[in-house]
């Protein structure tokens, strides 16, 4: 199965503002893309990936909580149900933001009810860093990104961030495919 790198879609632009739509059809085309969501949230170093920071705007996310990869889950129109009033302050960070975090206090334990890449639904409780990564995700779906819980001043610190992030990533892939050809350059003149 050939698997794509997708492109992660960088906070501000307004197509994380786009409300996803329930999944409706579970066929090959879900299961490549989830496929290719697991590639890209694994190759950007992450540990959550809602299909609407890569321009698909469905309820789905994809979570893999474990230090080497080793428990992927997949969440199909998930609902979530705060089970305490009491909030939890966690720092949190985004491949949609990246290398910005900042503390965001959300339920400290909440009901997953969702539905798996086979199309089982399926409840489950949650506290701790899968709370917090479920209702991370899921405010994806919604249109909201973790900086919105944040003041004006830090939202745009974030768009500042992600900016010289941007940059310079554009800059490193500029100077690799730079490389080769001066190298080539300098064995012809050698």
């Amino acid at each position: 199965m050939i698997m794509t790198l997708r492109t992660i879609l960088n906070y501000p632009d307004p197509r994380l503002r786009t409300l996803a739509k329930p999944v409706t059809v579970f066929d090959d085309s879900l299961k490549t893309l989830i496929d290719d969501m697991f590639q890209t949230m694994y190759a950007a170093k992450g540990i959550g990936l809602a299909a609407t920071q890569i321009d698909e705007h469905i309820q789905l996310i994809v979570m893999d909580l474990s230090e080497d990869g080793s428990q992927p889950r997949v969440f199909i129109n998930p609902k979530v149900t705060p089970l305490v009033d009491e909030l939890f302050g966690y720092e949190e960070g985004c491949l949609s933001v990246p290398e910005y975090y900042d503390k965001v206090a959300r339920p400290k334990r909440v009901k997953i009810e969702a539905v798996d890449a086979a199309g089982q639904a399926f409840v489950e409780e949650a506290e701790g860093l899968l709370a917090v990564c479920i209702q991370h995700e899921i405010d994806h779906l919604n249109g909201k990104i973790f900086v919105d819980y944040l003041s004006k001043l830090k939202q745009d610190r974030a768009r500042d961030k992600v900016r010289k992030v941007i940059k310079q990533r554009e800059k490193d892939a500029e100077h690799k495919s730079m490389k080769p050809i001066c190298q080539k350059r300098i064995k012809e003149h050698s």
